[in-house]
């Protein structure tokens, strides 16, 4: 089959690239990435060695290079990832997450409808669901859990849930939708908590931890997250919606307490910091429904995963590195 992955040069994305290469070396895998600043095309350097694979730049919400990639490619598949993810840069621009994450999935929509797509697959987030109370850890959200906002970028994930199941009742379009908790491994952007904790950490800088430190998060190691999306695309009926959590929650503190006594680093290190604008408490997936429709289940401990995600950190310095110089960026504008 013929794939097409958006966003996929980013850090989710990334692993799903490399996910479906190692699992389905019979598919032809087309990574279309508009390289914000999010996206790396160094991540990409092995699986541009693959004979099956094929980068392409361009911008989902840029509807003729979106249409001609469809009628070049003519994909079997479409997985979106492509999505301005950071709460914190859509609540000082929102705009752009409207661009990208609303219009963007709309272009892509249209496009499976003209060229007879077999399945459009939607990755959004628990983000979509608000928030859970701290002294309540027997609540979690499932799949008919009302959505109710707390960021613009939130919103405009949930947003554009709401045009993907739109598509399907309207035109009949076959979609899937998947919302997951947060992930954590190898690519991720050194602005996200794990990473921006492991580098500070590793060099001895401030640890900045939000307010209190205690809002709690479900962490699920994005090779499981891969796999769940997977077994969605290709087993799911069509229209269905499932939530993808690792049972792992822990509050931000013990997150960064993990990290430093991996490290063998002092707890002085760290920071408290003024809370972000409406920052939500806890967020937490009930993710049976997966579980029993299509035998999907989580494989990763969070004490495995982390110290795996800090082993792949220190052996890759020269990765981000990069990222933090900006010198990926000249980098893809000289090869994408």
């Amino acid at each position: 089959m013929n794939v097409i992955v958006t966003g996929g040069a980013g850090f989710i994305g990334a692993n799903f690239v490399y996910y479906e290469l190692r699992t389905h070396p019979e598919d032809r895998i087309v990574c279309y990435d508009a390289l914000t600043y999010a996206g790396n095309l160094a991540t990409l350097d092995e699986a541009r060695k693959a004979p099956n694979f094929l980068f392409v730049h361009g911008d989902i919400a840029d509807r003729p290079a979106v249409y001609e990639l469809f009628e070049r490619e003519k994909p079997d598949i479409v997985v979106n990832f492509a999505a301005e993810s950071h709460v914190d840069r859509s609540i000082e621009n929102p705009e752009i997450f409207l661009q990208t994450n609303i219009v963007g999935t709309s272009i892509l929509l249209d496009a499976c409808r003209k060229y007879g797509v077999e399945r459009y697959h939607q990755v959004s987030t628990d983000e979509v669901y608000g928030d859970l109370p701290l002294d309540r850890p027997d609540l979690f959200f499932t799949e008919e859990t009302p959505l109710h906002t707390s960021s613009p970028y939130s919103s405009s994930k949930a947003g554009a849930d709401l045009l993907v199941q739109a598509y399907a009742r309207t035109y009949g379009l076959p979609v899937s939708i998947s919302r997951c908790s947060n992930n954590y491994g190898p690519y991720q952007f050194p602005e996200k908590l794990i990473p921006l904790m492991i580098l500070r950490a590793m060099k001895d800088e401030p640890l900045p931890v939000y307010g209190d430190g205690l809002n709690v998060r479900d962490w699920l190691h994005v090779d499981d997250h891969c796999a769940a999306i997977d077994s969605i695309v290709r087993k799911a009926a069509a229209g269905t919606v499932y939530n993808v959590g690792g049972h792992n929650e822990r509050s931000n503190i013990e997150v960064v307490r993990t990290i430093l006594g991996a490290l063998g680093k002092n707890e002085e290190l760290i920071s408290y910091v003024e809370d972000r604008k409406g920052h939500d408490r806890r967020y937490a997936i009930d993710p049976a429904k997966i579980g029993r429709d299509l035998g999907w289940q989580p494989e990763t401990a969070f004490e495995d995963g982390i110290r795996r995600t800090i082993r792949w950190y220190e052996e890759h310095e020269a990765w981000w590195a990069d990222i933090l110089s900006g010198a990926y960026r000249r980098r893809n504008e000289a090869r994408g």
